[in-house]
């Protein structure tokens, strides 16, 4: 089952003896665990009913004890084990497995276990799937940030533009907590029906729109090299806003892309954007990029950002300031 789906059961009351939580990418977690925490319980009975215990404070033996127990005022109670990684699985799960056999019907039990995947091997995986339900909540992939942005406000009533989505994911990165919190602050601020875009981040977020990666990348792909230098210096004088290792991150993302698109068999916009992993508002500029920068260049540039980055790291290069590096960076790219 999906986020959406779970979330959707637990708000139509049909709720599940067990919910087991796991995986790399914290926020499905936290949000089907904050959900259950706030709809499951009338306010008035969560003091009496609403157990929360974290992993690391607690065991096994403690968590199946209040399990066990009866409701005092109404259907159900609930039990949420917070960063439930903590427990010692290895050392004395038994206690749990046996509940898991036999799980009482009017608990609500929440294991959010973070940072890793469970072990589908194990028994008590299997009985968890059996009586309840398992999310696995995976890592996004950071090529899919951008789409997921897009998503995510949609589904909310707005619209962003596509070169918004991608600024946000270059400076954001996959972290959705994070990533979420800056779309509150957007959807707050930006009128429904009005389509999100890079100026409404620049005023709301704090993320230049003229003076990012994104574009030092776009200037690049044309060739545009006084822009290409002014957003270098621009680097250079913010160089806290702006550190050298997401630049070199995000540089070496695109032009990896555009070393791609020179071996693609399909180079039609919707095909070769589905190919890459991008919109195909962008496939015009990768175009323009292909044409400018031959394979054999392409291959070129991937060894000067890998310079690049050793020479950040103090290898071959002392004391060498960040903007001094990006200059050298940018000329051996255009030339």
């Amino acid at each position: 089952m999906d986020a959406n789906r779970i979330i959707a059961d637990i708000k139509n009351r049909k709720l599940q003896p067990v919910y087991l939580l796991h995986g790399e990418e914290p926020y499905y977690i936290d949000l089907i665990s904050d959900c259950i925490e706030q709809h499951v319980l009338e306010e008035a009975n969560k003091s009496f009913d609403q157990t929360v215990l974290y992993g690391k404070d607690t065991d096994f033996v403690t968590v199946v004890n209040a399990a066990k127990r009866y409701p005092m005022l109404g259907d159900y109670q609930v039990i949420i084990v917070k960063e439930a990684q903590g427990l010692k699985w290895k050392a004395d799960d038994g206690a749990l497995l046996s509940y898991l056999e036999n799980p009482m019907r009017s608990t609500v039990l929440v294991l959010a276990y973070k940072h890793g995947k469970f072990d589908k091997r194990k028994k008590l995986y299997k009985l968890a799937e059996k009586v309840g339900v398992v999310l696995e909540s995976a890592k996004l992939r950071d090529d899919k940030i951008a789409s997921w942005i897009s998503s995510y406000t949609k589904e909310r009533g707005w619209d962003i533009h596509p070169q918004a989505a991608a600024l946000m994911a270059e400076y954001l990165g996959s972290d959705l907590s994070k990533v979420v919190n800056e779309l509150e602050k957007l959807m707050l601020n930006v009128p429904k029906g009005r389509e999100i875009s890079a100026q409404d981040i620049e005023q709301n977020i704090g993320i230049s729109k003229d003076f990012n990666v994104f574009e030092l990348n776009s200037a690049l792909a044309g060739k545009n090299a006084v822009k290409a230098f002014q957003i270098v210096a621009y680097f250079a004088a913010n160089a806290r806003s702006n550190p050298l290792p997401v630049i070199l991150g995000a540089m070496a993302g695109y032009f990896t892309k555009i070393l791609r698109y020179h071996y693609l068999p399909d180079k039609s916009p919707q095909a070769a954007a589905r190919e890459l992993g991008v919109h195909p508002f962008f496939m015009r500029e990768y175009e323009t990029a292909a044409r400018n920068y031959s394979r054999r260049k392409m291959f070129d540039i991937v060894a000067y950002l890998r310079e690049c980055d050793l020479k950040s790291k103090g290898l071959n290069a002392v004391n060498t300031e960040q903007g001094e590096l990006l200059k050298e960076l940018v000329y051996k790219i255009l030339n």
